[in-house]
Order: C-alpha cells, then sequence, then structure tokens
C-alpha cells in the first residue's frame, strides 16, 4: 500500500482532509475488472456505463479508470474528441461514457463485451485482441460511489482526464500504486481482489489530487474552490463542523473575510450560495447514514444540525425530492422515476 501525501485540501490549522473526507462520503469503492492486451491495428469500443438522468444515477455513480502498462494508442470519446495516450498515462473517465481505443486502420471494432474472456482471478476479465503488430497492455478499473443528487465530487470533472507521470513525488507514488495495481492482476493470487480495491481506490484519491493543484486560477467548480483561499476555507471550516448553526457572517468570519465578499466569491468559484452549500454537505451525511441504518432519524437530524426532526424532514424533502422515510426504504427509485 502507498502512503498518501498531505493533500492540498487540508487546512493546516486544522488538518482536515476535504477530498479524502468527501470520497468517504459518497462511499468509493474500486475495483479491476480488465487485463487487456491489444495489439495493432485495431478498434475497440465500450459502451457507455452511466446515464445521468436515469433514477439509478441517484443511488450510484460509476467512474472508469484504464492505467496504460505498454504501448500506446487513441482514445476516442463520444463527441469525436480524440487523445494520444502511451505506456504509464493514467486515463480517468468520471461518467464512464462511450469511448474507443483505436491504434492503426482496424477493420472492425468490436464491442468490449463481445471479446471479452474469463481470466485467472474471479471478477477481472481478459481480452486479447488486434492485428498482430504493436502491443497495447492496459489494466481497466471501476470506481463506484453513491453520490448524492447535489454532491459536486464527480460532476465537475472534465469527461476525460489524462494523467501523465512526471519527475515529482506524487508521480513516484502513483508510479508505485500502478505498478502494485499490475503485478497483483499479473500474478493473479488467491485473495488479490480486495487488495486491488484498495489500490484502486488510493490511486483515484491521489490523481484527483494532482487535477485539482494544476487547475489555473480561472477555473471553476468544486476543485478550484478547495484551491481557492478564501472559499477553501469556508469550505473546509464547513466539514470540520457540519453540524454548526453556521450563517454566512459566521462563515465569513471563521475565512477570514467580509459576509459581501465571501457570497460573491463563492458564487463566482462554485455556482452557488454558502448556505446552499451547507445544505447540500450535511444532506449528503445524512443521506449516508440513512441508507446505512445508522441511527434513527431524530438523531441523524441532531448530527447534521438541525433542532427538530421535522425541520430536517423538510430540507431533506426539499433537496431530494423524497422524504427520509422514503430514502431509508429504498423507494427512491420509484420516486425520481415517477
Amino acid at each position: 500500500m502507498i502512503e498518501t501525501p498531505p493533500s492540498f485540501a487540508i487546512a493546516p490549522d486544522k488538518g482536515h482532509d476535504v477530498l479524502a473526507e468527501s470520497l468517504r462520503a459518497v462511499r468509493l469503492t474500486g475495483s479491476v475488472f480488465l487485463d487487456a492486451c491489444f495489439t495493432a491495428p485495431f478498434g475497440i469500443i465500450s459502451p457507455k456505463r452511466f446515464d445521468a438522468s436515469s433514477p439509478m444515477a441517484h443511488l450510484r455513480h460509476v467512474s472508469v479508470f484504464h492505467l496504460i502498462a505498454a504501448g500506446e494508442c487513441d482514445v476516442e470519446l463520444a463527441n469525436g474528441e480524440r487523445t494520444k495516450i502511451s505506456a504509464g498515462d493514467i486515463i480517468l473517465m468520471p461518467f464512464a461514457d462511450r469511448h474507443k481505443f483505436s491504434n492503426g486502420r482496424a477493420l472492425e471494432a468490436p464491442l468490449a463485451e463481445d471479446v471479452v474472456r474469463p481470466g485467472a482471478l474471479k471478477g477481472i476479465w481478459t481480452i486479447n485482441h488486434g492485428g498482430g503488430g504493436q502491443e497495447t497492455r492496459m489494466v481497466c478499473g471501476f470506481l463506484e460511489s453513491s453520490e448524492f443528487l447535489l454532491t459536486p465530487v464527480f460532476r465537475t470533472l472534465p469527461p476525460l482526464l489524462v494523467d501523465r507521470a512526471e519527475d515529482d513525488q506524487v508521480s513516484a507514488l502513483i508510479k508505485s500504486t500502478v505498478g502494485q495495481i499490475l503485478a497483483l492482476t499479473e500474478n493473479a493470487a488467491p485473495g488479490s481482489e480486495l487488495m486491488l480495491g484498495r489500490l484502486m481506490e488510493l490511486l483515484f484519491v491521489e490523481v484527483l489530487r494532482r487535477y485539482a493543484t494544476r487547475l489555473p486560477a480561472s477555473a471553476k467548480g468544486w476543485f478550484a474552490a478547495l484551491n481557492d483561499p478564501l472559499v477553501g476555507r469556508a469550505i473546509q471550516s464547513v466539514h470540520a463542523d457540519p453540524a454548526r448553526r453556521w450563517t454566512v457572517e459566521d462563515l465569513a468570519r471563521e475565512a477570514g473575510s467580509s459576509r459581501t465578499v465571501l457570497a460573491e466569491r463563492f458564487h463566482q468559484v462554485m455556482g452557488q450560495a454558502p448556505i446552499e452549500y451547507i445544505t447540500c454537505w450535511r444532506m449528503q451525511l445524512a443521506a449516508e447514514r440513512i441508507r446505512a441504518g445508522s441511527g434513527s432519524l431524530a438523531a441523524i437530524a441532531a448530527d447534521v444540525g438541525y433542532d427538530s426532526e421535522a425541520a430536517f424532514n423538510r430540507a431533506f424533502k426539499r433537496v431530494t425530492g423524497v422524504t427520509p422515510g422514503r430514502w431509508r426504504d429504498g423507494s427512491l427509485i420509484t420516486a425520481v422515476a415517477s
């Protein structure tokens, strides 16, 4: 296992890792599902695996990771955007949309499902496909989560994120993790599945950390907000004490700003008001506890900052469209679909 380096999202005075905490709140689960070897010329299509408009999207989120172990090829998105990738690159597709890998002019590009075969490890499939030329090898994995309706961890990422290794400490850690994943997949030792999943989770966190640190100052969205000196401090304060009776004035004081400046900057970077973010984060925490059956609704309401269960119920329904009780009994799918 690798040691996670200090996060850009940790406040020095609070030691609070906002990114890691947010990923824990959406129950991130990693898994390796494919060990693939392609030879040029080849084309292979991975179909769309996530539909944000479907009811199930509100209960489960799927992202896809591709670790390029050897060779090179192109990856083409559904919109026609094409990117060259090569050994050492890590490809993250937050919404697992349709995409195509290719090298050279193949006569056909089958769906991946049509050419996969069972592998040596349970749950991990293999592909050997192509024309017999230059080899491209990749290991692919899923990142599943129960990302909440309005939680922006995934929804502010680009459709394709390519992490290219560099000569720095984080790159060395990422390379080490990728090396362990490749070795475990290749050796197919019994019991490797759990370790592979955990390594994929750690790799995902580090790739997101680096993505955030590379964003330009003009960037918008949740990851940009973590880098913003003012908004970042405000978010750290909220995550450190979500049950506090926050007002914009209190939050501004914690962040070292005026109420007006914080509200304007928060909206500029995040596209929402500070209180709206606080409410959504509280509902994220509450939703996970409700689904897990962890405590009474009254206790959960108190833990996320509500004086009464009735007030909490109203806030929960306002944000999610369903009551906490319907969320707990699993009727959210029906509610959202209706």
